[in-house]
This record gives C-alpha cells, structure tokens and sequence, in this order.
C-alpha cells in the first residue's frame, strides 16, 4: 500500500510573502535616488515685471530720501537751535543733542555746516548731472571753503570719480589742491614754536595741542619736533605762540631735554608725563615741573 506523501511548509517572512519583483520603472526610480548626479531638476521660470511709470517715480523719491538724510538732519538740528525749540527741557542745545540724539556738539555742527554746503550744490547741480553728496564725510572737507570754492571742488571731484559721487578721500584731495593754490605764502620761520591743531587730520591723531619746534619751512607745510619725534604738518594745522626769539631759545632747550629722556620703551606712566610736558601753552616750565624733568633725566641718566 502505498503511503501517501507528506507535505512539508517552509517558513517564509511577511517580506518575502509580500514583496513582488520590481518592474523597469521601479528600478529606474531607485537607481536616481542612489545617483543624484543623475537626476533631472526642473526649474521654473519666474518673470521679472519691470517698474511702471509710478514705481520708478516712487523708487527716485525714495532714493533721494536716502541721499539727503544727513542733508534733512541738518537742516532740522539749525531749526532747532536757531528756534530754541529745546528750551522746555533743556538749558543748552548741546545738552539737547547730547540727550535726544547721543551727538556730540561737534557732530551736530558738522551736520548743520554740511546741510549748508549741500544747499549750496544745489544751486549748481545741473553742471554735474545733479550728482550730489550722500553722506556727510563727502561734504565735510569743504566746510572751510568760500561757497564759490565749494562748488568748484564738487565739479572737480565729479569729473575725476568719473561722472560719480566721488568719496570723500577725492574731495579731501580736491579741497588741499585749492587751498595750497590760495594759501598766503608761508611766514613760519626756522626756531618758531608752534601750537599743532589736529582738526579734521586722522594723521595728527593725539597730537592736538602739543607744541613743536620748526626745524624745516616748506611752501604749505613745516617740519615740527614735538615731544616724541617729527612731524610735517600742513600750514592749516598750525598756530604760532608768537613768542619772543629769548623764549623760543628756551623751548628749544626744553624740546632738547624732553627728546633726549624719550624713548618708545618707557613705562605708560613716564610717556605720560613727558607728553604732559609737551603741552605746555608758556614757554618755561614751573618749578614741579622742571624737578620732575631733572629727576627723569638723571633716573635714565639722559643728562648730557
């Protein structure tokens, strides 16, 4: 008899029971998510409309705006000051500006005399395209000069930016070629001491009020020696003491001194004062100071 055969179940996974063999189309959509190099991107193209007759009237107004803002603070910081607009609250218009806006006094003077050139320009503007100043550094340069002068740095300054505002480095450069051209010939005589004015000059930085000696005239500058070394400074920046030749000869044995202690390496403190000394509005020192001095020097033995 013949014994009938068993059946034995093999034992798959839900996976393998489930799963059925990918087609092309599967394979292909595998095969680009493994390569992303391969992939194709679409790109949609976004149309850019162009400005209609009020937008770009609109986006000038606008610019313009933006352009004259120190112009617009200006002018409103002289209507304050000329209305006393600040006097509920405030005894001085320095005190008010210092307040309200965080300026110093010199910053709202500077953008009062800016407003002033800029009005000026105005007047003009047709000569250069109606190309005018848009910040204050641009306009500060000529705050020293006559009005007919201010309108030919603007015109110049244009012309060598290339038809464009032209940076304040070009107006600085512009505005010293034309006072060297009216500049009184240069009176300063070797031995004279000097009061150097730092105003508007980065280059004399710390140097404000120190006195020098003139050691070398030249047509629009001198070389000066001040307490740390030398220095040539433009005519502008100088103020004579206009002292008697007996006391220029003293000062110039007291720079002699002051130069001969001073040396890069020194304590902060001594730096100090020499630097102190070499501010001195008199021509002599008082009776502490020239200790100090005396003690200095013997300190660093710098006695000749």
């Amino acid at each position: 008899m013949t014994k009938p055969s068993s059946k034995r179940k093999k034992a798959t996974s839900a996976t393998s029971r489930d799963s059925t063999p990918p087609d092309d189309h599967d394979l292909e959509d595998i095969s680009q998510e493994e390569n992303p190099a391969t992939a194709t991107i679409t790109v949609s193209a976004v149309e850019v409309t162009e400005l209609t007759q009020e937008e770009q009237s609109d986006r000038l107004h606008l610019e313009r705006k933006v352009e004259r803002a120190f112009f617009e603070a200006g002018k409103a910081l002289a209507e304050l000051r000329d209305r006393r607009l600040y006097r509920s609250s405030h005894r001085t218009f320095e005190d008010y500006c210092r307040d309200r806006f965080g300026h110093s006094r010199r910053q709202s003077y500077l953008l009062m005399d800016a407003a002033t050139v800029f009005d000026n320009l105005v007047e003009i503007c047709d000569q250069f395209d109606h190309i005018l100043p848009t910040a204050e550094g641009q306009v500060r340069p000529m705050t020293k000069l006559e009005p007919q002068e201010q309108q030919e740095v603007w015109v110049k300054a244009v012309e060598q930016a290339g038809g464009k505002v032209p940076p304040a480095r070009i107006v600085k450069n512009v505005v010293q070629q034309i006072m060297e051209r009216t500049q009184a010939p240069n009176t300063y005589q070797l031995g004279e001491v000097c009061q150097i004015l730092a105003k508007d000059n980065p280059e004399l930085r710390g140097k404000g009020g120190c006195w020098g000696i003139v050691n070398h005239v030249g047509e629009f500058s001198c070389t000066v020696r001040t307490w740390d070394g030398e220095y040539t400074v433009g005519l502008q920046h100088l103020k004579s003491y206009n002292y008697l030749p007996a006391e220029c000869e003293q000062m110039q044995l007291i720079s002699d001194r002051i130069s001969r202690v001073y040396s890069d390496s020194l304590e902060e403190t001594v730096k100090s004062l020499l630097q102190s000394l070499g501010k001195v509005n008199r021509p002599y020192l008082t009776a502490v100071e020239e200790k100090l001095l005396t003690l200095l020097e013997l300190e660093y033995r710098r006695i000749p």
